[in-house]
């Protein structure tokens, strides 16, 4: 189901984003593809402009520098181009124990997960409610219902996606804005946390293909918005959690994820 305007794609040079961006394509939805690699967007953006003859405009964007959200969001807007479809999706991971781990590093972190999210969402908000088929996915993760340690400032940031996210969802329900909350486990894309050792590099489970991920998202868009945890066994993993005491996990995890181990 294609809708008018344009839709927005943050991280959209490769992994899910770029899964997004070829799903939506094939919609015949018009797209604006925002990540750090020039070379990479415009290479998509001319491909999929061919193959599918709609609009896609690459616009590259370091949504980790302070204030890029709404600097993005403005130059969207100022161009005549409406946002019907907003997401955000774009994030990097670090490992390590926090005190050790840069801070500027984790501070970019925070500011492309949170601030870039909220920036986008809130100028483009305003021109989406009331207009039929608009949306926003919100691309949080498994990590996001539990804390992690030495992944502790990316987990948190997914739970506050989450949060974020969940709560939006019902308060842009009377204006007929879609909001999805997509929190994938482990997924076979070039994502990986800085600060991983050889074959650790990926969160466990990392077997689901992007596409199918892309796809569980696009469905749940399709049917209203609301939560999704693709794969069965993610799914169940979040069901058994609920009944186990809120310090073993996060014991239970740096045991076995201790740096050095």
């Amino acid at each position: 189901m294609s809708m008018p305007g344009w839709a927005l794609v943050t991280g959209a040079s490769s992994g899910i984003g770029e899964q997004f961006a070829r799903a939506l394509a094939r919609r015949k939805q018009n797209l604006i593809l925002t990540a750090r690699s020039r070379g990479k967007l415009e290479a998509l953006a001319r491909e999929l402009q061919q193959t599918y003859d709609i609009q896609a405009e690459p616009l590259p964007c370091d949504l980790s520098v302070e204030g890029a959200g709404g600097f993005l969001a403005r130059s969207v807007l100022e161009g005549g181009r409406e946002i019907s479809l907003l997401i955000n999706n774009a994030g990097f991971g670090a490992r390590g124990e926090f005190w050790v781990l840069p801070l500027e590093r984790q501070m970019e972190m925070i500011r492309l997960h949170l601030a870039a999210l909220i920036e986008l969402s809130h100028y483009f908000l305003p021109s989406m409610i009331g207009r039929r088929g608009a949306g926003i996915i919100n691309v949080s993760s498994m990590t996001g219902f539990q804390p992690i340690p030495y992944v502790a400032v990316y987990a948190a940031t997914k739970n506050f996606i989450t949060s974020f996210s969940l709560a939006l969802t019902e308060e842009l329900r009377p204006y007929g804005v879609r909001v999805v909350t997509l929190c994938p486990g482990g997924t076979r894309t070039n994502f990986v946390i800085e600060g991983s050792r050889a074959g650790r590099g990926r969160f466990p489970g990392s077997g689901m293909a992007a596409k199918e991920v892309v796809a569980q998202a696009l469905a749940k868009l399709d049917s209203g918005g609301g939560l999704v945890v693709p794969g069965f066994a993610n799914q169940i993993g979040v069901f058994i959690e609920r009944f186990v005491p809120r310090p073993c996990v996060p014991w239970a995890v740096a045991k076995m994820s201790r740096p050095g181990k």
